[in-house]
Formats: C-alpha cells, structure tokens, sequence
C-alpha cells in the first residue's frame, strides 16, 4: 500500500512504502526552510538536488548533495535549507 503524504503547505510531498526491511519514503522538498521531527530513526539518502542539514546537537551546517546520506536519531529534530527542488528516500527505523 502507498501513503500520500503532504507538508509545509504542499512544499514537501512523499510517498511512503514498506522497502524490502523497513518501511520508507521517496519524496520531494522545494525550495525552503523546514524543520522535521523524528519519530524513530531515519537514514536519507539524498536522491537529486542538494540538502543543507544542521543536525541535532550540531553548530555548523552540512551540505548532502545526490547519492550522499545522513541519519538522525529517533525523537530529534534536524533544519534543513533546500536551494533547488531535491528528491529524497528516507528509511526509517
């Protein structure tokens, strides 16, 4: 089954599946400013475009760009700075 799901005013839209171990979502993000919580961990793997990520607990910004990843821990949050439209496959748990 695919869940639609929709953020941020419609800026932030991704369809979630259960992948071959854990359930998923591919998405994509335009550009903006957002601010995302974690409800269990999440790998994201950046798909095309680039995200500029301040992780929890972290000063300093850092740019994925495509076929780069970052993790986040359950019950954290993380902004993100997206310059140009940016696909997206985050995994969770």
């Amino acid at each position: 089954m695919l869940d639609v799901n929709e953020y941020f005013d419609g800026k932030v839209k991704s369809i979630g599946f259960q992948a071959e171990t854990l359930p998923a979502t591919v998405g994509v993000m335009a550009p903006g400013n957002y601010t995302f919580g974690t409800s269990e961990h999440e790998t994201m793997t950046v798909v095309s475009g680039a995200l500029t990520v301040k992780l929890p607990d972290q000063d300093d910004w850092q740019t994925f760009n495509a076929g780069e990843v970052f993790k986040v821990e359950a019950k954290q949050s993380f902004e993100l700075q997206v310059a140009v439209f940016t696909a997206y496959l985050c995994v969770y748990g």
